[in-house]
C-alpha cells in the first residue's frame, strides 16, 4: 500500500470518525436535556411541623381537598375555578411587614411571566380572615397590581383555611399556644399539577427559587399537555 493510498483511506476515516463523534454528542446533549418529571409530594415527604399529625406518615394518593373561598372581588372561589389549571398557591395575611411584601413581590412577578398562559394560575390564603375582608383583600390587591383573571386573594372560615394549609398544602406551622386554627404562616409557595397534587416548594422570598418555580412551571406545562 502506497503513503498516499493510505493517506486516502485514513482520511475518509477521519472523517467518519468525526461526523460519528458529533451525532454522540448530539444524543449526550439531547439526553442530557429532555425535561425531568417533577416529584409529586406526599405529607411523609414534607417537615412534620407543616403538616397535621392526622396524615404525617401518608406516602401516596395526597391531593389537594375541595374548597369554597372568598375571593378580594367578592367571589366565591372554589376548586372548579382551577381546575385542569396548573396553579401556584401560598398563605400570607396583608398586614405581615416582614415577609409577605417580598412574597407579594416575587408573586408579582410570577404573575407577569404566566400572564399569557391561560393554564396557570395564582391562589393565595389569608391567615387572618377575620382582619382580611373582602374590602381589605381588594384594596391590597389593587395597591399590588393583582391581576384578577389570573391571581385570586382568598378569605373565609379560618378553621377551612387552617385545614387547606396543614393537611393540603403543608404549608404552615401552628402557633404554639394551643389556640385552635391560628397559624403561623411560611414562605412556601406551592406549585400544583392538574391532578391537585404537591409537585414543587419554593422560598418565595428567594429569587433564585422563583427562577426555579418558573422554570417547573415549565416543565409541568410541557408534560401535561404532551
Amino acid at each position: 500500500m502506497s503513503f498516499l493510498s493510505f493517506f486516502k483511506d485514513y482520511k475518509k476515516f477521519g472523517i467518519f470518525f468525526s461526523i460519528l463523534s458529533l451525532l454522540i454528542l448530539a444524543i449526550i446533549y439531547n439526553i442530557l436535556n429532555v425535561k425531568q418529571h417533577l416529584p409529586i409530594y406526599q405529607p411523609g415527604m414534607v417537615s412534620e411541623e407543616l403538616v397535621d399529625s392526622s396524615i404525617q406518615h401518608q406516602l401516596k394518593y395526597h391531593t389537594i381537598a375541595d374548597f369554597s373561598l372568598t375571593n378580594q372581588n367578592g367571589e366565591t372561589i372554589t376548586q372548579d375555578n382551577y381546575k385542569d389549571k396548573i396553579y401556584v398557591a401560598d398563605f400570607f395575611f396583608t398586614t405581615c411587614p416582614t415577609i409577605c411584601p417580598i412574597m407579594t413581590k416575587n408573586m408579582v412577578r410570577v404573575q407577569n411571566a404566566i400572564s399569557d398562559y391561560k393554564d396557570v394560575m395564582l391562589l393565595s390564603h389569608s391567615v387572618t380572615p377575620k382582619i382580611d375582608s373582602v374590602a381589605q383583600l381588594k384594596k391590597y390587591a389593587l395597591e399590588k397590581g393583582v391581576d384578577d383573571k389570573k391571581w385570586n386573594l382568598v378569605t373565609g372560615d379560618k378553621k377551612q383555611i387552617y385545614e387547606l394549609a396543614r393537611k393540603s398544602y403543608l404549608a404552615v406551622k401552628t402557633d404554639g399556644n394551643g389556640d385552635e386554627y391560628d397559624m403561623i404562616h411560611t414562605e412556601n409557595f406551592m406549585l400544583i399539577d392538574k391532578k391537585r397534587q404537591i409537585r414543587g416548594f419554593y422560598d418565595g422570598t428567594n429569587p433564585e427559587d422563583i427562577d426555579r418555580l418558573l422554570e417547573d412551571i415549565e416543565t409541568l406545562r410541557y408534560f401535561e399537555s404532551s
